[in-house]
């Protein structure tokens, strides 16, 4: 795949969303055809990022870390798409971060220099293809996490099996009890690193830890939670200081989702015998969300006490197909083209048929259920605005992940909803 395939590919009528007639278009010229979602030059569904929104959750997070003293490795597994990981890149972010070696590799073609593999890396055919990278990409560095001796092990038989080939830099990751992955004992973790640091097959560079997954959205029970997780892991870094366990020219201290970043971003700066870099890895701030992450942010802008400024910028927009029952309009949309794992999407705006402009939706509108093709919305409140076959409704999302990974491309729009640009991923 070359460079142009990667950032500015052609998409035809075979890609979702994609207009019927339209001759295929490279994505760079997509802005020029002058599309309007609401004039109904796209069919739908369609998912569309609001522009707005996207240059000031880029402009605002990245502003966050630079005002906490920390650098900022965004999630790329919530995006997947080239064009916002050099967008990113281009705001100031220190590196990109994934979940697997394939996810990796597209962030690599966008010009990313620096990655975290926020997983564990031990299968051979994953491990030459870091190494086959890294020799296609002078300079290029890649971090992943280690949990067990019984990853070491796997990593130094491979290792052992391809002579000249570089040690791996790893983190140390620490777990909680009940959790996911991660050393569940300081002297677990301790002795772990001492093997790493014995190794011909490793480089211990920093210790890693994933908070997203105790968050409640409350601030008593989060605070506590994720200063005892960070004390844990500062304890394990100093202790591998003062053993001198670290090889790389700086300590990396990396956490970070993007549900209680703030409580964390504090607690990755530390004093030790070489530099420490802090890294957050939130991911789904760049567009956020009407759901999971806007319920966390609320808490987030409390304890800021200047709230923030991070809007959803994702909207799936569909047309009413059928209102077969009093207070009730069926949308042609479902879940093969919208998240539905953490709550059921949220209609935030509409527009009547006919027209070219878009209102807020009623309050007393509930999306109630979800089928592959199909939306359930209900109006209880008594003067809610009646829906009509062929009015288009915008739904806001909960948890883009799972949005993302549904599109191949993406429109960005205007306010008036005409296309500015556009986004592709690679899933």
């Amino acid at each position: 795949m070359t460079l142009q395939d990667l950032l500015d590919p052609v998409l035809d009528a075979s890609w979702k969303g994609y207009p019927h007639q339209a001759a295929p278009l490279r994505r760079s010229a997509i802005a020029a055809q002058n599309w309007n979602v609401l004039r109904g030059d796209l069919p739908l569904p369609l998912a569309v990022i609001r522009r707005g929104a996207l240059d000031g959750n880029l402009k605002w997070m990245e502003g966050f870390a630079a005002d906490h003293g920390v650098g900022l490795a965004p999630h790329g597994k919530t995006t997947m798409s080239p064009q916002l990981f050099r967008r990113q890149l281009d705001a100031g972010a220190w590196g990109l971060t994934f979940a697997t070696v394939t996810q990796m590799r597209a962030g690599v073609l966008a010009g990313a220099k620096r990655c975290i593999i926020a997983n564990q890396v031990f299968r051979d055919v994953d491990l030459e293809g870091l190494a086959q990278m890294k020799q296609a990409n002078p300079g290029l560095e890649v971090v992943f996490l280690i949990d067990s001796t019984a990853q070491l092990d796997l990593i130094e038989a491979w290792h052992g099996q391809h002579a000249g080939t570089s040690p791996f830099d790893v983190l140390l990751e620490i777990g909680v009890a009940g959790g996911r992955t991660g050393c569940r004992t300081h002297e677990e973790a301790l002795a772990l690193a001492q093997r790493v640091r014995a190794s011909k097959a490793t480089r211990l560079v920093g210790i890693e830890c994933y908070e997203g997954l105790g968050a409640t959205g409350q601030t008593g029970p989060d605070t506590d939670y994720a200063q005892a997780l960070l004390q844990r892991v500062r304890a394990v870094a100093q202790d591998c200081d003062t053993q001198q366990l670290f090889e790389g020219d700086e300590i990396l201290l990396t956490a970070g989702g993007s549900a209680i970043f703030d409580l964390v971003a504090d607690q990755l700066k530390l004093t030790l015998s070489r530099p420490v870099r802090g890294l957050l890895r939130s991911g789904c701030y760049v567009t956020h969300d009407n759901g999971q992450y806007q319920r966390m942010m609320s808490a987030v802008a409390t304890r800021m006490g200047c709230g923030h400024g991070l809007h959803a910028a994702i909207e799936v927009w569909a047309a009413v197909q059928s209102c077969p029952e009093p207070g009730l309009a069926i949308l042609a949309v479902g879940k093969r083209d919208i998240s539905y794992d953490l709550d059921l999407p949220v209609p935030v705006a509409f527009c009547a048929r006919g027209q070219i402009a878009a209102s807020a939706a009623p309050r007393g509108w509930q999306v109630t259920a979800l089928n592959d093709q199909h939306a359930y919305l209900r109006a209880s409140g008594t003067g809610d605005q009646p829906l009509q076959v062929g009015d288009l409704v915008a739904l806001g999302i909960s948890h883009p992940c799972t949005t993302f990974d549904k599109w191949r491309w993406m429109p960005i729009v205007a306010d008036d909803y005409t296309v500015s640009d556009a986004v592709v991923t690679c899933f």
